[in-house]
């Protein structure tokens, strides 16, 4: 089939289907299922029927809303390439603000020799951050058995595996000792809020990793009271914040002793990781 007839009938059917960025996203299904780069693809003209049919699939796939990354199965992060599946949060481009606002507060890069991660999901916080401080190992803790083994694969995908463990369990309850640096995106939507998210949200991703309770903030209240007891004298914990929450949280974090460093926003404008430490 000629390539621009089934790129143009893909696009019409992702754009009837609500989304956005169909032309995109139609040209990204057919160079994952054609196994080549864009230039590659500019290159042919024909498409071969294999290709044709694993495309349309995923297409159809696409116009039931089910994201992109679940149907490749894969997601860059930072510097990382990501397997990713429906036990997991796929890893959003807001996310990397809290590495940049780690690398601000810690520097040096040899300063840093053990690491947390609650939530964990597909390890991407986690390995991303090792991937920096070379001298550090990590932990990384999710309640989900099959995110905690999603997480194992990527690390050994990534060359990580030597220096990061995955565990699943009842977050900071699961874990004792002291680390130099804690990170979480915890889930953080309010309960009430959880219905009108996308479609492509709501009907894929996992709802106990984004349901933050009433209020948005249970999460937050079982990591204020758990940090005390899981940073080093001179550690460091970056949150991911939810839009809106910065004040709440620091007012949870202040009360339990700790102390704000920063709260740095995203490319959006949104207050997205709170950095916190001892007071």
């Amino acid at each position: 089939m000629r390539k621009i007839n089934l790129l143009k009938q893909a696009g019409e059917r992702l754009f009837q289907a609500g989304i956005e960025e169909a032309a995109s996203e139609a040209l990204l299904l057919l160079c994952w299922a054609s196994n080549c780069t864009r230039i590659e693809l500019m290159q042919r003209d024909e498409i071969p029927d294999d290709v044709v049919e694993k495309f349309q699939q995923a297409i159809q796939r696409r116009s039931a809303r089910e994201p992109v990354a679940f149907i490749t199965g894969e997601q860059g992060f930072w510097t990382l390439d990501l397997h990713v599946s429906p036990e997991t949060l796929i890893p959003r481009s807001d996310s990397e603000t809290l590495l940049e606002a780690l690398l601000h507060h810690r520097p040096d890069r040899q300063q840093v020799k053990s690491m947390l991660d609650l939530g964990t999901g597909t390890g991407c916080l986690l390995l991303a951050a090792l991937t920096e401080y070379p001298e550090a190992w990590g932990l990384g803790v999710d309640v989900a058995p099959g995110a905690a083994a999603l997480a194992r694969r990527n690390a050994r995908r990534n060359g990580l595996s030597e220096r990061a463990a995955f565990i699943a369990g009842d977050w900071a309850a699961a874990v004792k000792g002291r680390f130099d640096v804690v990170l979480s995106n915890p889930p953080y939507i309010e309960h009430a809020e959880m219905a009108s998210l996308m479609p492509d949200v709501v009907k894929y991703e996992p709802h106990r990793a984004l349901d933050g309770g009433d209020d948005g903030l249970m999460a937050y209240r079982i990591l204020c009271r758990s940090l005390p007891h899981l940073l080093s004298e001179q550690g460091c914990a970056v949150l991911e914040l939810g839009m809106g929450q910065a004040q709440a949280v620091m007012a949870l974090a202040e009360a339990e002793g700790l102390k704000v460093l920063e709260c740095r926003k995203d490319l959006g404008g949104v207050e997205r990781a709170l950095v916190l430490a001892f007071s």
